[in-house]
């Protein structure tokens, strides 16, 4: 019995070995998928409608190939974040082809894409109402940022000088009024009202001195962040 217990813990054993070919095949076809992944993004260009069809067809290959819920989900996800990238692509090449870069700044990070205008451009001192150029300002922006179902959260900033006189009582006020025109502004130029927000903040978030001129023209902002997949 300990003859036959050996041979057959020998037979297991060599039979293990010659299965860890699997486990590096495993390996190597990962890599291949997310190496195949690169080169589809790299091949993207923004006007070649018909590469970013074959980009998505390509996409869907792959993941009937690896098939499982687990795959499903990431290439979801690297489908997502291609469209997010692509329109933060044309947001920049629409604020420069429109002389609009020096109107509106764009940051990115992680979470989100930032488009911050100061008050001049879209509003009179103590106003909510839309200024008319900046309507022309805002309609490149809502063109891209409606091609994506992504929340787009718009916030309203002022400086710390008290209003002592008009329509609104307070900075909050006012910062909340600004958010609200300009959100419905987005919503009529198309983007739905599920995935929109709007914020007052008043004078709580300043980004620079309210001791200065500049300082305080800083601060009398409007956000509008495109919020990225998780």
């Amino acid at each position: 019995m300990g003859i036959y217990k050996q041979r057959r813990d020998e037979l297991e054993n060599q039979l293990n070995k010659g299965a860890l070919w699997a486990v590096t095949y495993g390996d190597l076809m990962s890599y291949l998928m997310i190496f195949f992944l690169v080169l589809f993004s790299f091949s993207i260009t923004k006007n070649d409608k018909t590469r970013s069809r074959k980009y998505e067809e390509s996409l869907g290959n792959i993941q009937k190939a690896f098939g499982g819920q687990k795959d499903s989900r990431g290439l979801e996800r690297a489908r997502a974040q291609e469209r997010e990238s692509q329109v933060e692509s044309n947001l920049k090449e629409s604020m420069q082809a429109n002389e609009l870069a020096n109107l509106v700044q764009i940051q990115s990070s992680e979470r989100k894409v930032k488009l911050v205008l100061t008050e001049g451009v879209l509003f009179a001192s103590g106003k909510a109402d839309l200024k008319e150029p900046a309507k022309k300002v805002l309609a490149p922006i809502a063109a891209e940022l409606k091609k994506i179902p992504n929340d787009v959260i718009i916030e309203g900033h002022t400086d710390n000088v008290p209003i002592k006189k008009g329509k609104y009582s307070s900075n909050w006020e006012l910062s909340m009024a600004r958010a609200y025109t300009v959100l419905q502004f987005m919503q009529e130029q198309g983007l739905s009202a599920k995935h929109l927000a709007g914020i007052g903040y008043g004078e709580n978030r300043p980004v620079g001195n309210n001791a200065t001129v500049e300082g305080r023209a800083k601060n009398r902002r409007i956000e509008i962040s495109l919020m990225k997949t998780d």
